[in-house]
């Protein structure tokens, strides 16, 4: 079928059903960023491939909402398909639930798998008439890809830090605390850290698709069949772990008896509506995420280990580019630079896969902040101008995420070395901040963008989101942005540090790292006894001096710098070859200010 057949069917089983509208958002059951492609629903219904998206149908219109980040994208895909494209980051673009409060007079269908509870409830809120209910599935039968059937597997206690059953021990007093009798996990990334499991199932993310059941005598994990093998089933019977089929957990919540404790705003509504009416039912921060965020200390070095490997990776990946890349007349495209990175990675020890689509935007397509490049649509690179390249790696050490831009030739506008400064200076400028228990990252948001601020220019992204441990590259509770976060910063909590300035059409500047919540001494001024934290940067890679403007660097600045500087050649330079180490003392030069 194509898009108008399947509106159509679509719209059939709606009228048997009495709906006046369905909606088929981009989400799957697990709250997931990166899913499998078997819950790609929106992009079925629609064709339209973007990551981001939800669809709206009526008995005679079809909508699409997404972001500015798919807006060409939609307007190609969506052609002679009926679908309308709301632009969504257009001020004047309703809401989804606004434009349905006023378009639509009756019942609206929906998947409560795909919804969180949270969400659910604030749809209901200003939609009372609502309808569970799953139209997809009858409709998506032939060429649907069924879920993944990668095995589990053990993740070493050498590497999480920390035994399943001592997190077993340690979340089940939380539950007691919060007088729940039983807790419903369904986020990937809290299951994979709380069994100390992993996985193939989603891209870039080593988690396996499952439900827990947490109860102070047991503990099951749903998952198909198909996934285990005689290494898992053992690792998962000596720690005492049930196994039960992946659809059954909806048989087994509505068993359950007794205060059951959910996090609204990652387990999914057909969860919520198979618990009884008569448990009681707690709605609260999932006690799982709240202790996964606070790495420990093996989770940290990992972390170290793996941000030295992806230092010599990127060494050697600029080297390349610098000295191989454009030699005697060679092309390289956008997505040539992307499979050498990550040719440069696979090398290093404990490597499993890139923790990220890698963003390689030449010149205008950095200004694009979610820019994805492909083999067959993606800029060629000169040795000229701006690059701005976002990578990370997944190693069983830990998850890295860097982004650098650098100048690839030609005469440096100073433009670019203002803009490239004001980003180097809030970056440094988070990364070197002290500040008191009980900080949260929205009150460091400024530090990273007061420069850029004083030449009236700002960003629209978040300057920090959380990272996992050979999990998720973003992960809560924590981050820095400007949105009133309720979580403070935490000691083992790892956040990056990525302000950026965008030119469109010009170039994009970013620079990030990640950087961990450590403790930090008091001043001998200080008035109180509070305590107080900084931030260690873990990431491990130079900086393009060359677009420094040092009119605008502090000494202080430049001294941090150079105190990096060193750090990276001392921790990577071991690693690396004596041509290679060359090279890299020589970009680890230190500077003093230019007037």
């Amino acid at each position: 079928m194509n898009t108008i057949d399947k509106l159509a069917a679509l719209r059939q089983l709606m009228r048997e059903h009495g709906l006046a509208a369905y909606i088929v958002p981009g989400n799957d059951p697990h709250a997931s960023e990166y899913m499998a492609s078997h819950w790609c629903e929106m992009q079925w219904i629609s064709g339209f491939n973007g990551e981001s998206g939800t669809v709206v149908v009526t008995l005679d219109r079809a909508l699409l909402w997404t972001d500015s980040r798919y807006y060409l994208q939609a307007g190609i895909e969506l052609k002679d398909s009926t679908i309308e494209l709301m632009r969504e980051s257009d001020i004047d673009c309703p809401s989804i639930i606004d434009w349905l409060a006023e378009n639509v007079n009756g019942t609206i269908g929906l998947n409560p798998e795909m919804f969180s509870v949270n969400d659910y409830m604030a749809w209901h809120t200003r939609l009372p008439l609502l309808c569970s209910i799953d139209l997809i599935r009858p409709l998506w039968k032939e060429g649907r890809p069924a879920i993944p059937q990668d095995k589990l597997y053990p993740y070493s206690a050498d590497f999480a830090g920390e035994t399943v059953e001592s997190k077993l021990v340690r979340i089940r007093l939380q539950m007691k605390k919060m007088k729940a009798d039983a807790m419903i996990i369904s986020a990937l990334d809290e299951i994979a850290w709380l069994l100390n499991i992993r996985g193939n199932d989603v891209e870039y993310n080593p988690v396996v698709i499952s439900y827990v059941v947490l109860e102070h005598d047991s503990c099951t994990l749903f998952i198909d069949a198909g996934k285990m093998d005689t290494v898992a089933q053992n690792y998962l019977d000596f720690n005492n772990i049930s196994v039960l089929p992946y659809e059954s957990v909806f048989d087994y919540i509505r068993n359950l008896n007794g205060a059951i404790l959910f996090d609204g705003s990652r387990v999914n509504e057909a969860l919520y509506e198979a618990i009884s009416d008569q448990c009681t039912k707690i709605n609260g921060k999932s006690p799982v995420l709240v202790d996964k965020a606070r790495k420990n200390s093996v989770e940290l070095e990992g972390e170290r280990i793996a941000m030295r490997q992806d230092g010599v990776a990127l060494t050697r990946f600029f080297k390349w580019l610098e000295q191989e890349a454009f030699a005697d007349g060679k092309t390289q495209t956008e997505w040539d630079l992307m499979e050498k990175l990550h040719e440069f990675r696979a090398r290093g020890e404990n490597f499993v896969e890139e923790s990220f689509g890698t963003i390689a935007g030449y010149k205008g397509n950095g200004a694009i902040v979610h820019y994805a490049a492909t083999k067959d649509n993606c800029a060629e690179v000169k040795p000229e101008g701006m690059l701005l390249l976002d990578s990370g790696g997944q190693y069983l050490d830990g998850t890295t995420d860097i982004t650098r831009t650098v100048w690839l030739g030609g005469a440096i506008p100073e433009q670019a070395k203002r803009d490239y400064t004001y980003v180097l200076k809030g970056h440094i400028a988070l990364a070197a901040v002290r500040f008191p228990r009980g900080t949260r990252g929205n009150q460091l948001d400024a530090l990273a963008k007061q420069y850029m601020w004083q030449a009236g220019i700002t960003f629209g992204h978040g300057t920090g989101h959380g990272v996992g441990h050979f999990l998720g590259c973003h992960e809560g509770p924590q981050n820095v942005r400007t949105d009133n976060n309720p979580t403070p910063l935490e000691i083992g909590h790892i956040v990056s540090d990525e302000p950026g300035i965008y030119r469109t059409g010009e170039w994009g500047i970013r620079t990030e790292n990640l950087i961990t919540v450590i403790p930090a001494a008091p001043t001998a001024a200080a008035t109180t006894d509070d305590q107080w934290f900084a931030f260690e940067t873990l990431t491990l890679c130079f900086y393009d001096t060359s677009l420094i403007d040092y009119s605008l660097m502090t000494q202080e600045e430049i001294e941090w710098l150079n105190a990096y500087h060193q750090r990276v050649y001392d921790e990577v330079a071991p690693l690396l070859n004596a041509d290679e180490a060359e090279w890299l003392e020589a970009k680890c030069r230190p500077l003093t200010i230019r007037l």
